[in-house]
């Protein structure tokens, strides 16, 4: 529906990303261009921000702040997990009301596309005109019907440098096996990122994914092969691994907002399983939010790509549509060309998009060329070349 001059807000909800303010700085610009957008706002932490009447006044920013949006990491708005009960629907609408809002969007996850489609339907049943309008983001890259998620790339770039200089210090002193664990709840899309780091035999030599399960002996044998044939072994893990009966390798003891388990400790685990059964030395590693937020390992088309959703989403709520995410739809590989569009939030809510299993290979420790073609593009510039000393020893006279 085409609104009157009105209010809009913009919350962030879920973990941060690389370019997440990329997306906030596109919402802004966008929403200067419109008259019909009066005051701009910003909920501080998500959904509980806009309950707790938090709002940032995002019209009165500095120009040269919004400019910069793009390169600063996490969420300059900050986000939360918080999941809606029906006790805070009234509270809500009241707010809305009071505030005059008339635009909502917000940027997120699954789970945040729950939230978004729950304020979507709230508006509708109570009869207030609302445009509501969810942008996609996680570094998971498991939302429905996009092709990717704005902050999957930089943080796929994150993962690819990272394994890649790993493996460079494990050749460097080959005398241990090491256990990566890399973030990824029930979908392997930020580790199978590790595979765009192998170079020659250096590693990583195993890729383990939640989708298949981890079965202890076949992992155990398949170290102390990779052991025997190269000494150091790089082993890159997903924090979500399962075992055969689907029960979580590694299980914080925590929940989230939504009720989700925390997974996480999986690589520890693993490393004191290979010391005590393999008698190996092991170590771990644990990238974990470092990843996530990295400006250094920014993607150049990940960072376009946000800032493209954010202004996408403010330009079809004023056009009038309401209840939908802004999608992404790949229209060539090479060169890389994507083009946005609407998805009805009912067919994103709550689903998730696990990495396709014809992806990995039969053994469950590695990737497919499929999943490279489709990363590559994604994580922008050219990744670095480590080059190495030709081998070339000089015989004893």
């Amino acid at each position: 529906m085409s609104l009157a001059k009105a209010n809009m807000v913009v919350a962030h909800g879920g973990g941060p990303t690389a370019v997440i303010n990329a997306s906030l700085q596109g919402v802004i610009e966008e929403a200067l261009k419109y008259p019909q957008i009066d005051n701009i706002l910003g909920a501080r932490f998500g959904i509980e921000g806009l309950l707790n009447e938090r709002f940032i006044d995002l019209r009165a920013q500095p120009q040269n702040i919004i400019e910069k949006l793009q390169y600063i990491p996490a969420s300059v708005l900050g986000s939360c997990r918080k999941k809606l009960t029906y006790e805070d629907f009234p509270r809500v609408l009241d707010i809305l009301k009071v505030y005059g809002i008339r635009y909502f969007f917000y940027n997120g996850g699954n789970d945040s596309m729950d939230t978004c489609n729950k304020i979507s339907k709230l508006a509708v049943d109570s009869g207030y005109d609302l445009n509501v309008i969810g942008i996609p983001k996680t570094i998971d890259n498991d939302l429905v019907n996009t092709d990717h998620c704005p902050g999957y790339g930089s943080a796929a770039r994150y993962v690819a440098v990272s394994m890649m200089e790993l493996a460079c210090d494990i050749e460097s002193l080959p005398i241990h096996i090491c256990v990566a664990e890399i973030m990824g709840r029930n979908a392997g899309w930020l580790t199978a990122a590790a595979c765009l780091a192998a170079r020659d035999n250096k590693g990583p030599h195993l890729i383990y994914l939640p989708e298949r399960p981890l079965i202890l002996p076949d992992f155990l044998n398949d170290v102390k092969e990779m052991y025997d044939m190269h000494g150091g072994v790089l082993v890159v893990v997903s924090e979500g691994l399962k075992d055969e009966k689907g029960q979580h390798i590694a299980d914080s003891g925590f929940t989230d907002g939504f009720g989700h388990k925390v997974p996480g400790g999986v690589s520890q685990y693993l490393s004191n399983q290979i010391i005590q059964h393999l008698g190996i030395r092991s170590r771990n590693e644990k990238p974990g939010l470092l990843g996530r937020s990295s400006i250094t390992h920014q993607s150049k088309i990940d960072r376009k790509e946000a800032k493209m959703v954010g202004a996408f989403a403010v330009k079809s709520a004023v056009e009038g549509e309401s209840g939908y995410m802004v999608s992404l739809r790949r229209i060539s590989n090479d060169p890389y060309e994507c083009e946005m569009g609407l998805v009805s939030l009912e067919k994103v809510a709550n689903f998730e998009k696990t990495f396709p299993k014809e992806w990995i290979n039969s053994r469950g420790t590695g990737i497919s060329k499929d999943f490279v073609d489709y990363c590559t593009p994604l994580l922008g510039e050219t990744l670095p070349e480590y080059l190495g000393l030709e081998k070339i020893y000089i015989d004893k006279r």
